[in-house]
């Protein structure tokens, strides 16, 4: 199961890489419905949504890395881009702060590209 597991992800990670963002969606949901605790898969995962423009699922995936690791910065980052392409910069503002906070880079504080 496990090799399984390290299949689908790095399959996922490729798809990815190549910027088959739809592709890495489908490679990389079965693993995150199995293992949820898993936040660096889940935030390639959220990736991959934000860059497919299905921002409501990259968003529901960044509440879940966020509460689990709260402190993981470019999860907060992203959450900012994601909540400023869904026209909600003022909450985009509280996670551009916290990612500036945490990394000591204050052009974090600007919006800009992903």
């Amino acid at each position: 199961m496990e090799d399984m597991r390290a299949l689908s992800y790095g399959l996922g990670q490729q798809y990815f890489e190549e910027r088959d963002y739809r592709g890495a969606i489908k490679a990389l949901l079965p693993i995150v419905e199995e293992t949820p605790d898993d936040v660096g898969t889940r935030l390639l995962l959220a990736r991959a949504y934000f860059h497919s423009a299905l921002l409501k699922p990259a968003e529901a995936h960044l509440v879940e890395i966020l509460d689990r690791a709260p402190t993981e910065s470019y999860a907060h980052l992203l959450m900012a881009r994601t909540l400023e392409r869904l026209s909600r910069a003022d909450e985009a503002t509280m996670h551009r702060r916290i990612a500036a906070a945490l990394t000591g880079d204050e052009s974090l504080l600007a919006s800009q590209s992903l």
